[in-house]
């Protein structure tokens, strides 16, 4: 904690009365001792006040003065970083169903992996994030609008089916139309609630053929950047990867470079996954950095609940050894 961290740090200033009210104690101990020692038999004083028992009796004191300092810190509003969840946000889940995401080397599948993955990421996103969903093969299918339904979401996510070709800007382009069309709704990008999109891929992009064409997934992850909407990515799979296609078995090693510049391009994260567990994970991850905001607040209860003990202590204190409230 620092001055920098207090709502009102002027209260910090009633620390020096206590230290005021410090010195006048020890000032008044010192002085009664003097007057003691000058008129007092010092032998019968030793006898009926040991030492021992002249140190306990301050005990009380001490407890009830510590208990102040740390009830005029938490006056002065002492300050923290909390993480709290998201009143109002937008999700775009793009999920990759090419041909590819039919292999085996993550089991049951690429696909069914991601399913269940997704599903369970749906179910564990803080309430106050709308939620939509995006699939991609050759062309983009938006299948369920930014909701809050988590149902609708994951309904959609049990009926994605296979296509041909990987036109991984499409799928990026309709998120970007998706949330631009609720921000409307709500009254216009200035005062949008802030935008994601998880586009989960194994491969690279394979219509059209440039990633730079006005259509191709690096220029719409440029586009993203522009309206403020990061793409974070996951490669999902293994080098391993492979397919059958027509009795031949084609290779589908995942592809991280363009997933990782399209999160680069994008001012988004790149996450790697080559099994379910790992999925989970990073789904998990990208939750509670979705799904919550770091924010400032009072963090005064602590110190409150130091203080009140501390009270409690001295007043316990001074009726077991002083026989009185302190």
């Amino acid at each position: 904690m620092n001055w920098f961290d207090l709502a009102s740090p002027w209260w910090l200033l009633v620390l020096f009365a206590l230290a005021g009210l410090i010195a006048g104690y020890v000032y008044m101990q010192r002085r009664r001792h003097n007057r003691a020692l000058k008129f007092a038999n010092l032998d019968l004083l030793n006898r009926v006040a040991p030492k021992t028992q002249n140190r306990a009796q301050h005990i009380p004191i001490v407890l009830m003065v510590l208990a102040l300092a740390v009830l005029v810190v938490a006056m002065a509003g002492p300050q923290a970083d909390r993480k709290v969840p998201r009143n109002k946000a937008t999700v775009i889940l793009v999920i990759d169903v090419s041909r590819s995401m039919d292999a085996t080397d993550v089991s049951p599948s690429r696909l069914k992996a991601a399913q269940d993955a997704g599903k369970r990421f749906a179910d564990e996103l803080t309430e106050g994030i709308n939620l939509g969903l995006v699939s991609y093969a050759g062309t983009a299918t938006t299948l369920v609008s930014p909701t809050p339904n988590r149902q609708a979401t994951k309904d959609a996510i049990d009926k994605l089916t296979l296509d041909d070709k990987t036109a991984t800007g499409e799928g990026i382009l309709a998120a970007i139309t998706q949330i631009k069309t609720l921000n409307a709704v709500l009254g216009g990008d200035q005062g949008a609630p802030p935008a994601q999109i998880v586009l989960l891929s194994d491969g690279k992009e394979t219509v059209p053929d440039d990633p730079d064409d006005p259509r191709g997934a690096f220029t719409a992850a440029r586009k993203a950047k522009e309206e403020r909407i990061p793409v974070n990515t996951i490669s999902f799979g293994t080098e391993t990867g492979s397919v059958d296609l027509e009795g031949d078995r084609i290779p589908v090693p995942v592809d991280d470079e363009s997933l990782r510049k399209i999160a680069q391009l994008s001012g988004g994260r790149f996450f790697t996954a080559s099994s379910l567990d790992e999925l989970n994970e990073v789904y998990k991850n990208l939750q509670n950095q979705i799904g919550y905001e770091t924010q400032r607040g009072d963090a005064s209860r602590p110190w409150l609940i130091v203080g009140t003990l501390l009270v409690l202590a001295a007043a316990a204190s001074a009726v077991a050894i002083n026989r009185r409230l302190p």
